[in-house]
């Protein structure tokens, strides 16, 4: 049979009891053990995905996220992925399913979360190698966040001529609660993306399957914004006005964009509006400090560093062979 750990970062969400319980219980091969990292220091997915398999034994480790939600058979079709698996097979992505509310259509956040069901290479539900994460060190915890981290250690791994697949077994990813600013937050990834381009080139994002973002967009936003201000107060006011309209324009369109597909509930347009304009100065203001963060860097080149520096948190919960459900 075919041996595997599980391991699940967390920052302490109720979740996480439910993902050990149902890989704790169900039908399947049990592993050899499970390994919660809790993320106590804020060191980020990254790093706590490496605090686990560096401690795992077996063949295969499997990282889950906290917040999933594994069928009663996911123990029995993983093994059978793993198994079917060729010896050029780095690791295997179950796939995710996101269940959306049938009966309205789905806020900014759900069709944000919606997009997890066909991203490529996500820990949502990964089965690597360990052999694979020892000949490549891991994921890189020069990426802080759940993002970008995923996509570039399995650019690395088929670099080596290794391949990743699609599996049979299925899991499901709901959407979590939100809060009213999450959209501008997550522009904190656009310095990622600027880590992405050094670290894979300026082809990266088709590597990945991804599309183009609205970076430049956002950049016209923000410049008009800021031409606005500074026309306003050298006193030309024409100029001020013309640069102010070109803002509310593009605004109002990013807007109109975001709204359209949505319940169109009277929260969801005030949140629409108000982070619409919040995100371009976002976007370009996180992206410029990943460029900035990327120049000065110093060891871009080398390895994936492991910057946990023994202060993460790792509770094993070992399985007693034969307690599966």
């Amino acid at each position: 049979m075919t041996g595997y750990t599980v391991v699940i970062p967390t920052v302490g969400r109720e979740s996480l009891d439910v993902v050990v319980n149902a890989v704790r219980h169900g039908d399947g091969p049990p592993p050899d053990e499970i390994i919660v990292v809790c993320d106590r220091f804020g060191r980020g997915p990254a790093a706590a995905r490496n605090a686990g398999w560096q401690r795992a034994i077996s063949e295969w480790v499997v990282f889950l996220d906290d917040d999933v939600l594994p069928p009663p058979d996911w123990k029995r079709r993983l093994v059978q992925d793993l198994v079917a698996v060729d010896d050029d097979v780095a690791a295997s992505q179950a796939r995710i399913e996101v269940p959306l509310p049938p009966d309205r259509r789905p806020t900014d956040w759900e069709r944000n979360t919606s997009g997890l069901a066909g991203a490529k290479w996500i820990t949502a539900d990964m089965a690597y190698r360990r052999s694979v994460l020892l000949e490549t060190g891991g994921f890189d915890e020069r990426f802080p966040r759940a993002y970008r981290e995923d996509a570039d250690l399995a650019l690395r791994v088929i670099d080596r001529g290794y391949r990743i697949v699609l599996g049979d077994r299925v899991t499901t990813h709901p959407v979590r609660r939100t809060g009213f600013l999450t959209s501008v937050k997550q522009q904190r990834g656009n310095a990622d993306d600027a880590l992405m381009r050094k670290l894979h080139g300026p082809q990266w994002r088709e590597k990945i399957g991804g599309h183009r973002g609205r970076l430049r967009e956002h950049a016209v936003t923000t410049g008009l914004a800021v031409a606005a201000v500074l026309c306003g107060l050298c006193g030309n006011r024409r100029a001020a006005a013309v640069a102010a309209l070109g803002w509310a324009a593009m605004t109002a369109r990013f807007a109109a964009q975001r709204i359209a597909p949505g319940p169109r509930t009277a929260p969801e347009v005030v949140r629409m509006i108000v982070t619409s304009a919040a995100i371009p100065p976002a976007a370009c203001l996180h992206r410029a400090r990943g460029e900035l963060q990327v120049r000065v860097a110093q060891n871009d080149e080398q390895a994936p560093r492991d910057m946990s520096g023994g202060r993460t948190c790792i509770e094993s919960v070992s399985l007693v062979p034969g307690t599966s459900a």
